[in-house]
């Protein structure tokens, strides 16, 4: 059987001037269908290129990404936006949600691009603030909610669509330790209902709560090993 995410001798090279920032140099790595990994990295290490290229939002400058067996770049623009769509959900350090929608309004918004019909989103979205524990929040913008109930927000936009890979960048590197709690406990739960999780983070508390850690140094591979 395939592994979920494979990723063979991925190079990413940046043009800077006359010269060329190598991001990614010859990474290989899999993760299986249902495992809790984290990549963990000094800043500038090539952590978040890789991200970007895990969730087809870049491409390897060399190399191979296959994702369910697929090569992704054989892949034309319409079949990743609806591979980006269906199987992956998204979650950033810095939220990004739209100040003037409120929370249902911002975790439906992806959906609108599914062409699902406007009660179905709107039902989806609001399931998905129940599972994060903000149906009393559904009608708050991000400005009436702490830094935690927005990340708790973006995390029911990514799963709103019923993804089976979360990408998970730096989730708790903007909220306080009790907040950071609360969403590690979110991404635990969202595992044992059989998601699989990748997760950049600089902290190794945290790396520690997943099944295995990727360590990425200059743009290399620098060791694969069980969390403890």
């Amino acid at each position: 059987m395939p592994h979920l995410i494979c990723v063979e001798n991925v190079s990413k090279i940046y043009p800077f001037g006359p010269q060329e920032v190598r991001a990614l140099d010859r990474v290989s790595l899999y993760v299986d269908e249902g495992e809790f990994v984290s990549i963990v990295g000094s800043s500038g290490s090539g952590k978040s290129t890789l991200m970007n290229i895990l969730g087809c939002l870049d491409v390897p400058t060399s190399g191979h990404y296959y994702l369910e067996g697929q090569d992704v770049a054989l892949l034309r623009d319409g079949q990743l936006s609806h591979l980006r769509g269906d199987k992956i959900g998204f979650i950033f350090q810095s939220f990004n949600l739209i100040p003037t929608l409120d929370a249902v309004e911002n975790v439906e918004l992806p959906l609108t691009y599914q062409r699902m019909p406007k009660e179905q989103r709107h039902q989806r979205a609001l399931w998905a603030l129940e599972q994060v524990g903000l149906s009393d929040r559904a009608a708050h913008r991000p400005s009436q909610l702490s830094g935690g109930q927005q990340q708790r927000v973006a995390i029911a936009r990514a799963i709103a669509s019923s993804p089976s890979i979360i990408l998970a960048d730096e989730p708790t590197g903007n909220l306080d330790p009790q907040s950071g709690e609360v969403v590690m406990e979110i991404l635990h739960r969202l595992h044992r209902q059989g998601k699989t999780i990748v997760l950049i983070t600089h902290n190794m508390e945290i790396a520690d709560e997943t099944d295995r850690i990727i360590t990425i140094q200059g743009g290399h591979l620098a060791q694969q090993q069980s969390a403890s």
